[in-house]
């Protein structure tokens, strides 16, 4: 990948890319030919410790930025070539596909290394000497009626340079303007636009930037974006008039009128401020930041020994850079390389066979693109939980989802302005004062009549979050709901049980673990929801779980579990199991499925050699069915604690509609992961 010329913004192409291939390949190398000599590259450490490359960050670049510059002196060209592709080969032999983003010396120029080759025709012959495609990537910035002679320049450019070009790329194309069209060019063309939440700086990038002192402010406050600086000189209702969403006041330290002023208009709403920057090395009055800390903004204020004239001409210099420190725009980069690139047809250019293992990212990357593909509207009735609204802003910024929500609209909104995160998408809904309120009251009314549930009761009952949300999903309002960030398993999905029911023909609603092992996922159920099922549930879990892997790719062998394989043992416990097995394959003849069978050899192939040699399912079991909770609960957990595995769920299943439940201590990347479950199920 090859920046056409310097600031087109290649780390969100080159993140697009790689998070694109981690889906079909288990081993994936990133490789950038040059990298500055001081420090590290922020996009190259982002790529190597986000995705499984097989290479670390040390064995993943070829020369620095001063290396290539002596060999380039000395008239030694071709062993700055030499050396590159040396380095590159080592990383080539471990791995199915590389992603190489092409050197950047107008961004990593040091004094005195005006000589290093001209970057375009230097890309070009290490794409000829790697036998590598080309996708160039060129800037759109400013450009309105020259973007089209643009991208055919860049084309034609690395085609008389002998490079194989994939396709085009604009990106930071200005809003408005239309995307270029391939009329002429052999290859797709497609344009990402400007973001501003990719182009814009943290208020960390600015501190580190400017040396500033953080007087207040924790992470959240500093992973805030930057889109404007106002400088602070004018009267307070002359500032206020000028402070626009994102802007970073930058004022001297004695301006506590301002600072008051500015935060007080924070957090009434008026406008969503980035920060605070004090100069002249000032610090504000104890009682000015009194006011303020009571005003609860989550505003960073920083201070800088420089006055406001050479802070805001520092702070515009700053760029943006994608890193593991700015998770939030690395998640609108992929959000936007995602919409506005034909992932499908990229995928076919490359041409790259999917990879028969399936490692952890790879399931989950597949499970957001499989989500993409078919967007569905989740409620999610904890709305102001942290987690809750971080993984929002990227399931929106993804386009994983249409969201809802539930909650007071005003304070939903104040937590979301206070940790920082943009929910300007979803749709929030207060189930106190919703319109719905009285319609699902009488419909919860008439379902749980037999109960002696009135219509006063149940317009109690519905202004539940989880009532009111499963209530959305049983009328069509929402395809599925996910909760359990903060409320009980019971209090999540006995809405469920009471709405929604269970499919025709399935006599229990079960759960499912999807255990992301080092080179394969395997499916187990049931690990949450009914402690002792009898012969006829535990086939109901068996086929409901087969049923929940193919929903996934996965191919299901099932294994019905037990402390005996085949007729070695005796005892009620084994009884039931070959009973439900029995029943399996009365009702689905074309399922693999074997049993009772103990866990070794139900996945050893060793092992199953000696025990069963003649059983398509075992030593390659892919569903396990424990014949209890203890059992199944207690061996999920272990392998997760002991093999280092990622455990997603539990996943609901045997529900007419899907209802997920979350732990109480899920992470932002669990609640993702489950509302993309969700999404999917919601499709069948």
């Amino acid at each position: 990948m090859a920046g056409v010329g310097p600031g087109v913004g290649k780390s969100t192409v080159a993140l697009g890319l790689v998070e694109l291939l981690s889906r079909q390949v288990a081993r994936i190398g990133v490789f950038r030919p040059v990298v500055p000599g001081h420090g590290e590259d922020p996009l190259l450490t982002l790529l190597t410790t986000r995705y499984p490359a097989v290479a670390p960050y040390a064995d993943s670049f070829g020369v620095t930025v001063a290396e290539a510059a002596a060999l380039v002196a000395d008239g030694r060209r071709e062993e700055l070539i030499s050396r590159i592709v040396e380095r590159y080969r080592e990383v080539e032999r471990q791995c199915a596909s590389v992603v190489v983003i092409g050197s950047d010396f107008s961004d990593g120029q040091e004094e005195g290394h005006d000589e290093l080759p001209r970057e375009l025709a230097f890309n070009a012959r290490l794409a000829n000497e790697f036998g590598s495609v080309v996708l160039p990537v060129v800037s759109g910035q400013g450009r309105r009626s020259d973007l089209q002679a643009a991208v055919g320049s860049a084309y034609h450019s690395l085609v008389d340079l002998s490079a194989t070009v994939l396709a085009v790329i604009a990106n930071r194309v200005p809003e408005g303007v239309p995307a270029p069209a391939p009329a002429g060019l052999p290859v797709p063309v497609w344009a990402i636009p400007e973001i501003p939440a990719i182009a814009a700086p943290t208020v960390a990038e600015v501190a580190a930037a400017l040396d500033a002192t953080v007087v207040t402010g924790g992470e959240a406050a500093l992973d805030r974006d930057v889109l404007d600086y106002v400088v602070g000189a004018a009267h307070v209702p002359a500032v206020l008039d000028h402070l626009t969403d994102g802007a970073l006041i930058i004022t001297p330290g004695d301006r506590a009128d301002l600072l008051v002023a500015a935060s007080a208009a924070h957090a009434a709403g008026n406008v969503t401020l980035a920060g605070l920057v004090l100069t002249i090395g000032e610090f504000p009055d104890p009682r000015a930041v009194r006011v303020i800390e009571r005003l609860n903004t989550g505003l960073a204020m920083l201070v800088v020994q420089s006055d406001s004239y050479h802070t805001i001409s520092a702070a515009g210099r700053i760029e943006a850079k994608l890193s593991p420190a700015t998770p939030r725009k690395v998640e609108a980069a992929l959000g936007a390389f995602e919409k506005h690139v034909d992932t499908a047809e990229l995928t076919r250019l490359l041409d790259v066979t999917r990879s028969s293992r399936v490692t952890p990212l790879m399931f989950e990357n597949d499970l957001i693109e499989r989500a993409r593909a078919d967007r569905r509207h989740l409620v999610l009735p904890e709305g102001t939980d942290e987690r809750i609204l971080r993984a929002t802003e990227t399931l929106l910024r993804r386009g994983v989802a249409d969201l809802t929500l539930l909650g007071d609209p005003a304070e939903i909104t104040r937590r979301a302005r206070e940790l920082g995160v943009e929910i300007g998408a979803a749709r929030l809904v207060d189930p106190a004062t919703s319109e719905w309120r009285d319609g699902f009251a009488e419909e919860y009314a008439e379902l749980r009549k037999h109960r002696a549930v009135t219509l006063d009761l149940a317009y109690d009952v519905v202004r539940d979050v989880n009532y009111f949300g499963t209530m959305m999903v049983a009328t069509g309002r929402a395809d599925g709901m996910v909760s359990g960030a903060n409320h009980t398993t019971a209090a999540t999905i006995r809405p469920a049980f009471e709405i929604i029911k269970t499919v025709p023909g399935v006599s229990v609603a079960s759960s499912v673990f999807f255990m992301l092992l080092a080179d394969r996922v395997l499916v187990y159920g049931d690990c949450a929801v009914n402690p002792e099922p009898d012969a006829d549930q535990l086939a109901d879990i068996a086929l409901s779980s087969a049923q929940t892997a193919a929903a996934f790719g996965i191919e299901p062998r099932v294994a019905m579990l037990s402390y005996s394989t085949g007729s070695s043992g005796a005892g009620a416990d084994v009884e039931k199991v070959a009973a439900a097995t029995k029943l399996v394959r009365e009702r689905r003849p074309d399922l693999p499925v074997e049993g009772p069978i103990q866990y070794d050899a139900a996945i050893d192939p060793g092992v199953a050699a000696t025990k069963l040699p003649e059983s398509v399912v075992a030593g390659k079991a892919t569903v396990f069915v424990f014949p209890d909770l203890s059992s199944g609960n207690n061996t999920y957990k272990a392998v997760q604690r002991s093999a280092n595995a990622v455990a997603v769920g539990p996943v609901m299943q045997g529900l007419r509609r899907p209802v997920n439940d979350l732990s109480r201590g899920a992470t932002v990347k669990d609640i993702v992961n489950t509302v993309a479950i969700t999404a999917i199920q919601a499709r069948s």
